[in-house]
């Protein structure tokens, strides 16, 4: 048993310590005193305006869990496209009645204009 989960073992700890020695060499080797250019946050190879205490509309938070509540569940696609035949039927009926669901929401999403940046 050992045996198949010896690879795994080796893995984490060759990584884990490849992590500790570069976060030990960071520590010793690493800069001592903090410079202000290189604290700015920086996007795109231009300054940014946005400052710390900068605070973001309620709009950019709705559209960001809409996207993430809309990626997940295109996720659960995935494995009955990889195995439909196998599950038959009543699988190709459930992923239509998902797919229907999840149109429904999507337009329901749309026609309350969550997805209109303001």
């Amino acid at each position: 048993m050992l045996r198949t989960y010896l690879p795994a073992i080796v893995f984490l700890v060759l990584g884990s310590a490849v992590g500790g020695i570069f976060a030990a060499l960071n520590s010793v080797l690493g800069p001592r005193r903090a410079v202000k250019h290189k604290q700015d946050p920086y996007e795109c190879g231009l300054p940014s305006e946005i400052k710390r205490g900068m605070r973001f509309g309620i709009s950019f938070y709705l559209i960001a869990m809409l996207f993430i509540l809309f990626d997940i569940e295109v996720i659960f696609l995935y494995p009955i496209a990889l195995e439909l035949r196998a599950y038959g039927s009543f699988a190709l009926v459930e992923t239509i009645v998902f797919i229907v669901l999840l149109f429904v929401a999507f337009a329901y999403v749309w026609r309350r204009e969550a997805l209109r940046w303001k």
